[in-house]
């Protein structure tokens, strides 16, 4: 049994009483109302998930377990993913531990090269990393303990052991897609001294004299790991996972959420956005000729990528913290400075338009320049970074998940007719 097993053993029989009492006492009340815009709204605000790892405060942003994110921000991804399992910050043994399980288990099977390899050249990087994770669905200790037969109240252990185990391959196989799919040369081996988060960049082969990419990486990792449970990947990973298909079945579903264009896509999109200001301006323009250029974009029906989400109502603190990043490491960069004049600008007009309900940016307004600058200019990789950080919070919630006995996720439809007839 490992150090983390044992010390989610004590805390899982106390959530476990805590979810029961809960039940018991308050299980009648309602905590929300559904109205017909909801229905045909995309379920926007309804109540209806519990989720512990984290939140998201319209006024603070993301809350990992009570930890508002900008309180963080300097842990590894490892930690954060300790934190997302266990709702405490790792002291230097449990780290020591889940660095060493993460370590022992990153080796990714040979079927999983020789697929990757076959796939057709022009194969989006995302297809290549949702379909070698579901293709590793064989090695699902989960799968191969259910179907022998074991308790209810262990699923969480055998969903624990394939978590570790997916979640420490991962980096191998985003930085293997990335190298195989741009024709970079030969796979790169983890470096057995490197921290999860540092390995991937060191797998990825981008030059880093000075180790900045493998800090960029570990911040990103780490930002970028959880968003509640109700978000388009998070959801669909979890709606599987309830019907106890094992997590490499349950993740791959989450992550083809995460391909779309409303959700893992954005910062492609805001990095062509950027990047067609500094073409537009040969350069850096200046605040008024930004000013003058966004009101154009916006008086010509398009949106302003990057700015307004749905739920916050102040910066996002992921793009507070890549925005910091990026002015102790990157502040000569073009590309980042019209980031940065872009949150000068932008908030003002959006409020002055009217529009917005949240003139602020979201992550997705810096990360792509970051990447970008230190030469991971190929945009179709960026959701498979996403990926193997969300990734964390999705097996996450599947251990807890399985640990309270939460059934198998079946809300009920209405047809048109019967809101026609009964509302």
């Amino acid at each position: 049994m490992s150090y983390l097993q044992n010390i989610l053993e004590d805390k899982i029989e106390a959530w476990r009483s805590e979810a029961n009492q809960l039940i018991d006492l308050k299980g009648d009340t309602v905590i929300s109302e559904v109205t017909v815009n909801q229905v045909y709204g995309g379920m926007r605000g309804i109540k209806g998930l519990i989720c512990d790892t984290s939140s998201v405060s319209p006024d603070t942003g993301l809350i990992i377990r009570n930890y508002p994110l900008l309180e963080i921000t300097h842990i590894l991804p490892e930690e954060v993913f300790f934190l997302l399992l266990t709702g405490d910050i790792p002291d230097e043994t449990a780290l020591t531990d889940i660095q060493s399980q993460l370590s022992k288990h990153a080796e990714v099977p040979t079927y999983v090269w020789d697929m990757l390899k076959a796939m057709p050249n022009d194969s989006h990087p995302m297809t290549m990393f949702n379909t070698a994770i579901l293709s590793m669905s064989n090695e699902s200790v989960f799968k191969k303990q259910y179907s022998q037969g074991m308790a209810k109240q262990d699923f969480w252990k055998a969903i624990l052991q394939d978590a570790i185990q997916l979640v420490a391959k991962l980096p191998a196989v985003g930085a293997g897609v990335y190298r195989i799919r741009f024709e970079k040369g030969e796979l790169i081996d983890p470096d057995p001294s490197l921290d999860w988060g540092a390995n991937f960049a060191h797998m990825l082969g981008i030059p880093d004299p000075d180790n900045t990419v493998k800090k960029l990486m570990r911040l990103y990792l780490m930002l970028h790991c959880d968003h509640e449970g109700g978000n388009v990947s998070a959801f669909s990973a979890l709606t599987v996972a309830s019907a106890l298909s094992d997590p490499y079945y349950a993740v791959s579903a989450g992550l083809n959420g995460l391909a779309g264009p409303l959700h893992g896509l954005a910062n492609q999109e805001c990095l062509r956005f950027v990047l067609e200001i500094k073409n537009h301006f040969n350069g850096v323009p200046s605040n008024k000729e930004l000013t003058d250029f966004v009101w154009e974009h916006l008086n010509n029906g398009r949106v302003v990528p990057g700015y307004g989400h749905a739920v916050l109502r102040c910066p996002d603190p992921r793009f507070t913290a890549f925005m910091k990043f990026g002015k102790e490491h990157i502040q000569d960069s073009l590309i980042f400075s019209i980031v940065q004049k872009l949150f000068e600008v932008v908030p003002p007009i959006l409020l002055e338009q009217g529009k917005a309900k949240n003139p602020w940016p979201n992550v997705d307004a810096a990360s792509g320049s970051l990447l970008y600058h230190y030469g991971i200019t190929e945009f179709s990789f960026y959701t498979v970074l996403f990926s193997i950080s969300r990734a964390m919070g999705m097996v996450s919630q599947m251990v807890i998940n399985r640990a309270l006995g939460i059934p198998i996720t079946r809300p009920k439809s209405v047809t048109a007719e019967w809101i026609s007839k009964n509302t």
